[in-house]
């Protein structure tokens, strides 16, 4: 699900990737539902393809998104509550203990409520991947 999402560079919220074209795809504003081509020059980024820094193994942003989802009850978080770098240290480690204090930013957790409350708000209510299943379990089924 989250492969199909992504932040473009320099433009404001996240986009749904709709097609793709000759050097370029097409896209969807999960603000404005406004369609627009994104170019093969512009820097793309899948959310599906984005983790996070921890101590030790690092940790999908799916992961992280059913987490924030689950504490906050699946409702979009008031980023006023975020005055001081200290209440977003609070926050992130209330959603994700071991997270690496020295490489994830506080400018990163900012992104990362931002990225939170535009899926809440365009209705994602699950950022997992669903898994198919296998095929040979399809036949055994039939």
């Amino acid at each position: 699900m989250l492969k199909e999402i992504l932040n473009i560079s320099g433009k404001p919220g996240l986009y749904k990737l709709l097609s793709y074209g000759k050097n370029t795809i097409i896209v969807e504003s999960l603000i404005d539902k406004k369609r627009m081509p994104a170019h093969a020059r512009e820097k793309i980024i899948s959310l599906g393809d984005v983790a996070i820094y921890t101590t030790g193994e690092d940790v999908p942003l799916s992961q992280v998104l059913e987490s924030i989802y689950a504490k906050y009850e699946g409702k979009p978080i008031e980023m006023e509550k975020f005055t001081t770098p200290d209440d977003l240290h609070k926050f992130f480690v209330g959603v994700l203990p071991d997270y690496d204090e020295d490489r994830v930013y506080k400018t990163d957790i900012k992104k990362l409520i931002s990225w939170y409350n535009v899926l809440v708000n365009a209705g994602f209510t699950s950022f997992a991947e669903k898994e198919e299943p296998a095929e040979e379990e399809k036949k055994e089924e039939a």
